[in-house]
């Protein structure tokens, strides 16, 4: 099994090697991540300039690093690569949870691969300090990546690992309105700069992927491409939109 492996951290992040090696138990492992920092870009593209693909030594791991976003990395490590099984996207030092699927750079690189027919999963964890342990969460993170390489499971799969998980759970995603209060302030010579908060309104939803965290369980919540919203189009597609003369 060849075994795609990027994120959103940035190809020297230790959430990236400890995927890799934990992966590296299911297969052949290739690391195609950016060489820098790509959190909350979301599914971008770099299409106004080329991309570089160099190796880089990251372990003892076959690894490039790409100038561009997450996503960017998974069609190059698809195109060099005769055929990926799956892409593994993370571990991402961050949680991404409910509202945060549509701006994170992790879950992109798992949807860029489901856009390609590879199946894509991203994995993300909560961060408390500059310090990451992954031992208590290594023997979920083997058991997910070993269920998700299997027969009839989903494409497209966002999974989230609390600091000490108790179980694993199928989960929802989490929606809740948040504050978004722009916090206005200045830099040293007195310039504004401004912070954009992202407090929650209420509280998570049981069968929620925020729930499941909050409640010490592995978060894996189905996901699809397609965002149209079907019972909105049942009840539009009857009704006239102009006046036809």
């Amino acid at each position: 099994m060849n075994i795609l492996i990027t994120n959103d951290d940035g190809i020297y992040s230790p959430g990236i090697l400890k995927l890799a090696e934990i992966a590296s138990e299911f297969g052949k492992v290739r690391i195609v991540a950016p060489h820098v920092e790509q959190s909350s870009m979301g599914h971008a593209i770099t299409a106004s300039r080329p991309l570089s693909y160099r190796k880089t030594k990251v372990g003892n791991f076959d690894a490039y690093r790409v100038n561009g976003t997450p996503a960017d990395c998974v069609s190059l490590g698809c195109f060099h690569w005769e055929k990926v099984d799956i892409v593994l996207s993370g571990i991402n030092l961050g949680p991404n949870l409910g509202n945060s699927m549509w701006h994170s750079g992790t879950l992109a690189g798992a949807k860029q691969a489901a856009l390609l027919g590879v199946k894509g999963v991203a994995l993300s964890t909560p961060t408390q300090t500059d310090e990451y342990d992954f031992e208590q969460m290594s023997p979920y993170i083997r058991q997910v990546i070993a269920y998700l390489i299997g027969e009839d499971v989903p494409m497209l799969v966002n999974v989230n690992f609390p600091f000490a998980p108790e179980g694993i759970v199928w989960t929802r995603q989490s929606i809740r309105q948040y504050d978004g209060l722009v916090k206005p302030v200045e830099d040293p010579m007195g310039r504004p700069l401004y912070w954009i908060t992202v407090v929650p309104l209420e509280p998570a939803d049981e069968g929620t992927d925020r729930y499941a965290i909050e409640h010490n369980l592995v978060s894996m919540t189905p996901l699809r491409l397609d965002l149209t919203n079907e019972s909105q189009l049942v009840k539009l597609s009857g009704r006239k939109i102009f006046d036809q003369e």
